[in-house]
């Protein structure tokens, strides 16, 4: 049987104001103020920093488990990047990875290696299909 995840979205008639519920949690999504919301919520983009931050460590956190390894706390900051080149303008995602403890530089990097296999991460780094349907 397929895993499927879900998440609704509908969009407000205030700006760009949006509404989002998945499973039992509501999400507000809006634009900043210079791009025309009302800064009520993180945007798309933020909140996808957000899922591949989160999700890179929580990866990182269970695999330092099952390892045995205390890393004490995992911060990830993740930026998107551009840059100007002469094909237009190319974005990347920069992960920024820290733990309050000590690591040794071959738990680094292992942790570098895992931080990549994170859900999040690979399914943004793959081509996901993306499939619109209107009703």
């Amino acid at each position: 049987m397929a895993k499927q995840v879900s998440s609704s979205v509908m969009l407000t008639n205030k700006n760009y104001l949006a509404e989002a519920k998945t499973r039992n949690h509501f999400l507000t999504i809006d634009e900043p103020v210079s791009a025309g919301g009302d800064d009520n919520g993180p945007t798309p983009v933020e909140y996808l920093l957000t899922a591949l931050g989160s999700c890179v460590a929580i990866t990182l956190r269970m695999y330092a488990e099952r390892k045995g390894w205390d890393v004490g706390k995992i911060k990830v900051n993740v930026t998107q990047k551009e840059e100007l080149t002469t094909e237009g303008i190319r974005k990347s995602l920069v992960e920024d990875i820290s733990f309050e403890k000590e690591v040794t530089s071959k738990q680094r990097e292992k942790l570098v290696e895992i931080a990549g296999k994170c859900p999040v991460a690979k399914m943004i780094k793959s081509e996901t299909k993306i499939t619109s349907i209107l009703n």
